[in-house]
């Protein structure tokens, strides 16, 4: 296991590289010692002022091409990048992983497992070819998937998974959870040196 030099970060479908949630993670991980550094980026549908978010072989692109910069930019190859994000932003992180992209782990804030009241059009077909370290932070109420459904479906994922439940629904909003949001991605970043070392 390679220890983490930085993270990609992405955002949701409905937000930007400016998400809250993702700012209160890259302040929690300029804190921790020595800092994480962050890049927070956007996908190409929200560069072009579009509302529909790319379809997976675009956004997958995109994120490689994004890790390969952040990686040239601090003289690391891409397997010593942790890459994630929230909702849609994971969901294409983790694809770019089972398809092969080198990454040190994965940052998953509000995997959505499925779209809200259709628990049968799942989206982990991916998981079985997921190696790396997985962090999953959900809410307990969130409608795109049930602290169960996710205990259920991340069992499929061979790499080492952790899962942190906090109180809440699907959007991170406020303050104090997005605050708790980022203190459980610190504290699984140092978890994740301290195993390297």
């Amino acid at each position: 296991m390679s220890t983490p030099a930085g993270l990609l970060l992405t955002p949701g479908a409905g937000a930007n590289r400016e998400s809250p949630a993702l700012v209160a993670v890259e302040h929690a991980l300029a804190d921790v010692e020595p800092a994480l550094p962050v890049r927070r980026a956007d996908f190409p549908y929200r560069l072009e002022g579009r509302r529909m978010p790319d379809r997976a072989p675009v956004a997958v692109a995109h994120l490689r091409a994004e890790a390969t910069a952040w990686a040239d930019e601090l003289a690391v190859p891409t397997d010593r990048l942790l890459l994630g994000g929230r909702s849609y932003g994971g969901r294409m992180c983790s694809m770019a992983v089972a398809e092969g992209l080198p990454a040190a782990g994965l940052v998953l804030l509000s995997y959505p497992l499925h779209p809200p009241g259709r628990p049968e059009k799942l989206r982990v077909e991916h998981f079985g070819q997921i190696s790396v370290p997985t962090l999953f932070v959900s809410g307990d109420k969130d409608a795109f998937g049930t602290p169960d459904e996710l205990a259920e479906h991340v069992a499929a994922i061979p790499g080492p998974v952790t899962t942190v439940t906090l109180s809440g629904a699907h959007d991170m909003r406020g303050a104090a959870r997005q605050e708790a949001v980022a203190a459980a991605v610190a504290a699984w970043v140092i978890s994740l040196r301290e195993s390297a070392t």
